[in-house]
């Protein structure tokens, strides 16, 4: 089993940089560098991530808290017909209203606990949608210390996601997805939008050309086991919403069994990501992924909270 490579700076982001088991590339690992190198993908579909969007707050053990939106504009885009963009834009605005996550530590981690179930392929044969089971991930703050991964299933208990460093063993550069990384995107939703493009535009190729498809995943992945500011939230969302060929699913249930409203995307080999909302609140609560209409993977975030130290659990 490997572990993570040290990550580069913004400018030179990829999908390579994401946290350990949320890689979405071709050709790479399912459960990215945590899983056996016999578990590559034999397809031309894409990998399955894990879930994110949180928010922290101070000191030992905090709790996840939203801003409710005034009682006029509640729910307002979740009902049937509305578009892509009127929904995007209300969570947009909810993201930013979230309480930030104040005097965050860079020695502390983030918490997260999700309800998971996706494909495995094993030694080139066939995938099979794996039992929902629990994951709790612990990522640091600054990006730059070893994390830990507890999934129950076998190889995934007690993983340490350790970070790659020079000779001497020192971090060569922090997680692109950290909390301190993902502070220096940008806020404007144009820049954002340039910014998911460039990003991909490094990664699109012959066997996967559709680039407003990969900008949808890269958006997907950013909202996914990470603590993220809420300028850069409302960035973000306003700059899907910009993505062409986004649409609306009203009712679709997450792992847990919630029914939320989700914003998707079909890429053109018929790979679809659904990503699933509460209708009142716009909290983000998981994802499904299809292929061909047949579901390969789904996921709900349960808890979330910043902590002191890995392993910790609120």
């Amino acid at each position: 089993m490997s572990t993570p490579p040290g990550f580069s700076e913004h400018s030179g982001f990829s999908e390579r940089d994401l946290p350990p088991g949320r890689h979405r590339l071709l050709k790479e690992h399912l459960m990215t560098e945590i899983r056996y190198q016999d578990e590559k993908r034999a397809s031309r579909r894409k990998i399955w991530l894990r879930p994110a969007l949180t928010a922290g707050a101070v000191a030992t053990v905090a709790a996840l808290t939203f801003v409710a939106l005034p009682s006029g504009e509640r729910g307002t885009s979740a009902a049937p017909g509305r578009s892509a963009v009127t929904l995007l834009q209300n969570i947009a605005f909810a993201a930013e209203r979230t309480q930030p996550p104040g005097d965050v530590r860079d020695d502390q981690f983030v918490y997260i606990k999700s309800r998971v179930a996706y494909t495995s392929y094993v030694n080139g044969g066939p995938g099979k949608l794996e039992p929902v089971h629990d994951r709790e991930i612990w990522l640091s703050v600054d990006g730059i210390r070893d994390g830990l991964l507890e999934e129950d299933k076998e190889h995934l208990r007690h993983q340490v996601l350790k970070y790659s460093g020079d000779l001497l063993g020192k971090p060569t550069a922090p997680s692109a997805t950290s909390y301190r990384e993902l502070s220096k995107l940008p806020t404007d939703p144009d820049k954002m939008l340039a910014w998911l493009y460039e990003t991909v535009g490094k990664q699109v190729d012959n066997e996967q050309p559709d680039k407003d498809y990969r900008a949808f995943v890269l958006f997907g992945d950013l909202i996914r086991e990470t603590l993220m500011p809420p300028k850069v939230g409302g960035a973000l969302y306003r700059a899907a919403a910009k993505i062409p060929g986004v649409e609306v699913v009203p009712d679709v249930q997450d792992t847990a069994g919630r029914t939320g409203i989700a914003v998707t995307r079909t890429g053109a080999d018929g790979a679809e990501e659904q990503l699933i909302f509460d209708k009142e609140t716009y909290t983000f609560l998981g994802e499904r992924s299809l292929d061909d209409g047949e579901q390969t993977g789904s996921s709900s975030v349960m808890e979330r909270a910043v902590v002191d130290r890995a392993g910790e659990r609120p």
